[in-house]
């Protein structure tokens, strides 16, 4: 058996696939795991609490209804691991934020100052 992965879309000018090449695959389309289980998904990767980690899915969640609007890709469940362990290892959130959910989505400024204002918000 061979396993391929694909992101339709991502990069869709180098990467696209012939339709004749689609054909022979089997596909399954993946997406974001439901709230409540990326929570603990982050909480187990990073240590820190579910109840801070479900926060930061919330927010997540936010910033991913963003996507293709300012921004192309919505953060990550990684990035959100990322960020929770800086927080968890005594970053504080502001700098966590920034560091993995801000800098890493946007090279702009504006964007980066609109994100920063939906992080805020929504963290309290």
């Amino acid at each position: 058996m061979l396993v391929a992965s694909y992101n339709p879309g991502y990069q869709n000018i180098l990467k696209s696939l012939k339709p004749s090449t689609r054909q022979r695959l089997v596909a399954l389309e993946f997406d974001f795991p439901p709230a409540g289980l990326e929570s603990r998904i982050v909480a187990h990767e990073s240590g820190l609490g579910e109840d801070r980690c479900a926060a930061l899915v919330r927010l997540a969640g936010r910033l991913r209804d963003l996507r293709g609007q300012d921004i192309e890709e919505g953060v990550s469940t990684r990035l959100l691991v990322y960020c929770a362990t800086l927080i968890a290892s005594g970053v504080k959130p502001d700098l966590a934020f920034r560091t993995t959910l801000i800098e890493p989505l946007t090279d702009d400024a504006d964007v980066k100052a609109g994100l920063l204002d939906v992080v805020r918000a929504a963290w309290g």
